[in-house]
Order: structure tokens, then C-alpha cells, then sequence
């Protein structure tokens, strides 16, 4: 199933659904008893234990909805918590001139910079240095503490394209990257949730990046240096995950600061992340500290 979130009216609230194959829209919200939703609310339908994913996996009504009628959110609106792995493919850490890890090397971005796809990522105005960083976002879907590798996968709803947004003179100049990385709007992602049994071997799939059309990074997630369930076992020890959150797992070479000449964001560039089977995630850049 693919897994949507998106507004439906002016009011602001959420809803539900599930992008058909046709790209219209089922409307799954009736399923938890209530018109609309808060983006925390998404959080609790896609728990895998409760009751509404349940109803969604054999559900067969619901209003179908037009792409043009909705204004398509995140998928996940507002996660418990973002957490990065920063350095997790090899040629990465070598084009960024620093050692190979040999544990996870976490880091987090503020949950209120999540945006989805077609807004904007704006530029603020204390950074000149504004990067890209195409990512395979793992969502979780069953809360997990102290989970083994081996059974790693069955506490993951899916997968989504995300970009790690960063402003690299903030990120640098700190000495530790929360800053620089959680900037508004830092970190879009989406279109769709593609749910575990969609991805066949999500450590087997193409992922890239286009800036304006022009590739910049093209790898494959296979060259993750720690995988999924690797992570999900050595994130779990320390803290519980929780349905919702979102475990952005690294960015393959190609990134705009270790570019000769580097290439950084500008306004009205086209950014567009593109993984194979989660669709494409496109946001234009823009100027100026406004709101989202």
C-alpha cells in the first residue's frame, strides 16, 4: 500500500489515505471515527498494532479523491522524532574527507522542518551554504525497544524518499550539526509511504539526485555501510522508537559542499529525490525567512 497523508479543505487538518495505482486517492479517514485529524492522529494510524491499520489494510470503501482536489502533506506530518546517520556510505565519507565510521553515527533534525512534496525549501537568510542530500527515509511502525536485526523488520511500516536539507556554514561553524540541519523546511519528504511488503529489498534500490535536471547523485542503497536492521537494533537500545518516527539513513556521494566548484542551493532551483518504488520528491527552493 502506498500511504498518504493530505488536507482536504481549508481548515488546516489532516486526513489519510492510500495512492492508487490509477493516482487517485482513497480517503481512509472515516476509519477512525472523526472528519479530519492532527498530524500527531497520523502518527496513531499508522501504529501496526491499533486497530485503524488494521481497518486500512482490508478496507475497500471510502471517497475516491483526485490528485488535483487535495493538497498532498508529508506523509508522516509531524514525526515523534527524526533521527539522521550521518556518513553511512562509504564513498560519502570519503568525498566529505572524514574516517569511515564504525558505529552509527547519529544525529537529529527537528520534526517541525518536515514538508512535503511541492513546498518549498527556503533558504534562510543567515546561510549561503544551503545543500542537498538525498536519503532512503525508513518509517516505523510498531513501537521497538531493544530490537534484534534479525527481527528488525517487522517494526518498519515503509519507506519514503527525504532530503537532508543542510546549511553546511551553520552545520560546520557549531561543531555539531543541529543547526544547520534543522532549519524550516529542512527536511521534505515524501510523496507516499511505501509499505514493507511493496519494497522488495530496500537495500537493493537506486536512489538519486536532480538539481534543475541534472543528476548530482546516483547510487544504490546497497553501498549503506550500516543497513536497516542493523540500525533499527543499535538505535533501538537506546531509545524507544515509536510509530511514526522516521530514520533517515544516510546520503550517498555527489553532495553539493564536496563539489568542485561546490553547489549549493539557490532561489528558484528544482530539487528532486527519486528512489526506486517511492516515487519522485520535488520541491522548488526559494528566498527569505517566510512562513510555511
Amino acid at each position: 500500500m502506498r500511504v498518504i497523508a493530505f488536507k482536504a479543505n481549508t481548515a488546516g487538518r489532516y486526513h489519510i489515505g492510500r495512492l492508487n495505482d490509477d493516482e487517485s486517492i482513497t480517503d481512509l479517514t472515516e476509519l477512525t471515527g472523526k472528519p479530519d485529524l492532527t498530524p500527531f492522529e497520523i502518527n496513531e494510524c499508522i501504529d501496526m498494532d491499533g486497530s485503524v491499520w488494521s481497518s486500512m489494510l482490508t478496507f475497500s470503501g471510502g471517497q475516491t479523491l483526485s490528485r488535483e482536489s487535495i493538497e498532498l502533506t508529508s506523509p508522516v506530518p509531524r514525526p515523534g522524532k527524526v533521527i539522521c546517520i550521518g556518513l553511512n556510505y562509504r564513498d560519502h565519507a570519503e568525498e566529505s574527507g572524514m574516517a569511515i565510521p564504525t558505529s552509527p553515527i547519529v544525529f537529529s533534525k527537528y520534526s517541525s522542518c518536515i514538508v512535503g512534496k511541492g513546498a518549498p525549501i527556503i533558504l534562510p537568510s543567515m546561510s549561503t551554504q544551503v545543500d542537498y542530500e538525498a536519503e532512503l527515509a525508513v518509517v516505523i511502525g510498531r513501537r521497538a525497544r531493544n530490537v534484534s536485526a534479525t527481527d528488525a523488520y517487522n517494526y518498519v511500516l515503509g519507506y519514503c524518499n527525504l532530503n537532508d536539507v543542510s546549511a553546511r556554514d551553520l552545520q560546520f561553524a557549531d561543531g555539531q550539526w543541529q543547526r544547520g540541519k534543522s532549519c524550516e523546511s529542512f527536511a521534505p519528504m515524501g510523496e507516499f509511504i511505501a509499505t514493507n511488503d511493496e519494497i522488495a529489498d530496500p537495500e537493493n534500490l537506486r536512489i538519486r539526485f536532480r538539481l534543475n535536471g541534472e543528476t548530482l547523485q546516483d547510487s544504490s542503497t546497497k553501498e549503506l555501510i550500516f543497513g536497516i536492521p542493523a540500525l533499527i537494533e543499535f538505535l533501538s537500545k537506546h531509545n524507544t522508537l515509536e510509530p511514526g518516527d522516521v530514520i533517515a539513513t544516510g546520503t550517498p556521494p555527489g553532495v553539493g559542499f564536496a563539489r568542485k566548484p561546490p553547489i549549493f542551493l539557490k532561489d528558484g532551483d528544482i530539487c528532486e529525490v527519486e528512489i526506486d518504488g517511492l516515487g519522485i520528491l520535488t520541491n522548488p527552493v526559494i528566498s527569505g525567512d517566510v512562513n510555511v
